[in-house]
């Protein structure tokens, strides 16, 4: 048999590239999707170089998982719409962690050397990514309720458990000779306490904190990955580069995420954000209905409209309707703009994807920054289910959401709001917005709301 193995150095660091450049474009609306085939590219050929390093059992074994795996990611690709991709981001990712976890265990059964630290390391990291991820998964989808579950002394137990799974993996590497039960029972318990661990430390993140948990346990999987391809004798350079840039971008976009939501990271992870609510403050005013008829008026006799979506758009499905509304509002030369918060949804670029996808051009959509000085010379304000990030509490002190930036749509001079019902949002946190003298419920489902309104604007 040929011996093929050496290409597979080079042709790992061309993959290493095809995975920058595909993140790169990744970066802009504009290229994403052609970004996502480089990177889809890259791990292409990573896999096919891959089988030259095997023998044949394991070439099988290989082929089986891919059939396996390739064909559920397809099925679940093709399947799932948009509202559930939050949830398919955090199990596929979920997937990466376990499958970290998993090779650290073979690397750790197989042999005891100088990298079984970086194996342990990668292990814990992974096994916590993995169930915290299938928590966060849970949680979106439904599940489990979304607000935090908590118990006296939970941060203590945290930290015992936490403490004992490094213990775990500290013998097994300092002292695999003297384990009384062997290393397969203590490696079985590690991973047990890791587990636990990861289950525990995300059960006290509310719903509202969901994406910012989901980007983190993306990159932990990144560093859990990169420290996998160091702990083998051979190094796989191609696990360490792509789990470094995985690692490296999921760190700043949590950090970015968690900006926009004025929170740390230790807040988000230890706050237990929305496990009550604020009840010192009482709102003045009421909530006031409109009809599609009224708002249909408002519209066409505006000078400027801004849309504010929100995951209620994606829960409808309105993005065509929406799309519908915005061309004849320019039909009639009334220019609409689209606000776009860092969090809108429940995923970084939810609204931009949905809009993309009715065909709104990438140049209509605004982020906060540069959206709001312009609603205070806005006539309406349409908001298509979206809450926490228009909530005006953030305002005040002693709300719980004292400081989040938030789209001030407040300032328009007609606020129109299209809601399914009088609920509070994803936080569980009141709206002050909805019972201003300046806003306006339209009740009942976006798409069907927004249809409406549309052929009342076509008969006036």
């Amino acid at each position: 048999m040929i011996d093929l193995s050496w290409i597979i150095d080079p042709v790992y660091i061309a993959t290493i590239f095809f995975f920058i450049i595909g993140l790169h474009r990744m970066s802009h609306p504009l290229t994403a999707r052609s970004g996502i085939v480089w990177a889809g590219a890259a791990m292409l050929i990573a896999t096919l170089a891959t089988f030259l390093t095997t023998n044949l059992t394991n070439f099988a074994l290989i082929a089986i998982g891919i059939v396996i795996g390739g064909g559920f990611g397809y099925i679940a690709a093709k399947k799932v719409a948009m509202t559930g991709m939050p949830q398919m981001v955090a199990l596929f990712n979920g997937m990466g962690g376990g499958a970290a976890a998993g090779i650290s265990a073979v690397e750790l059964l197989r042999t005891i050397d100088a990298t079984s630290s970086l194996a342990i390391i990668g292990g814990i990291i992974g096994a916590v990514s993995f169930a915290g991820s299938i928590i966060a998964f849970m949680k979106l989808q439904g599940w489990m309720r979304p607000r935090p579950v908590t118990f006296p002394g939970q941060q203590v137990v945290n930290t015992a458990i936490l403490v004992l799974a490094i213990l775990s993996g500290a013998f097994i590497v300092l002292t695999p000779a003297w384990l009384p039960f062997g290393v397969p029972m203590y490696l079985l318990l590690f991973f047990v306490l890791s587990l636990i661990f990861g289950v525990l430390m995300t059960l006290p993140i509310g719903g509202a904190d969901m994406p910012v948990v989901i980007s983190m346990y993306n990159a932990a999987t990144g560093l859990a990955v990169a420290l996998d391809g160091f702990s083998f004798a051979t190094p796989n350079y191609a696990m360490v580069i792509a789990g470094i840039i995985v690692g490296a971008a999921g760190s700043l976009l949590t950090l970015q995420m968690a900006k926009a939501m004025n929170r740390s990271i230790t807040n988000v992870f230890f706050g237990a954000f929305g496990a009550t609510e604020e009840d010192s403050h009482s709102i003045q005013g009421s909530m006031k209905p409109v009809e599609a008829n009224d708002v249909a008026v408002m519209l066409a006799y505006a000078n400027k409209v801004i849309i504010a979506p929100g995951y209620g758009m994606a829960v409808a499905q309105a993005q065509q309707k929406v799309k519908e509304l915005t061309d004849l509002l320019e039909s009639r030369n009334i220019p609409v703009k689209f606000a776009i918060h860092p969090v809108a949804g429940r995923m970084p670029g939810h609204m931009n994807v949905l809009l993309a996808e009715a065909g709104v051009a990438y140049d209509r959509l605004f982020d906060r920054d540069e959206i709001n000085p312009e609603f205070a010379g806005t006539d309406v304000v349409l908001v298509i289910g979206a809450n926490d990030t228009v909530n005006p509490a953030s305002h005040r002190q002693g709300s719980p959401l004292y400081g989040m930036p938030i789209l001030d749509v407040e300032q328009a001079k007609n606020v129109i709001v299209l809601k399914r019902g009088q609920g509070k949002g994803f936080a569980g946190i009141e709206n002050d917005l909805f019972y201003r003298d300046n806003t306006r419920l339209l009740y009942g489902d976006a798409q069907e709301s927004v249809g409406k309104v549309v052929q009342a604007l076509k008969k006036l």
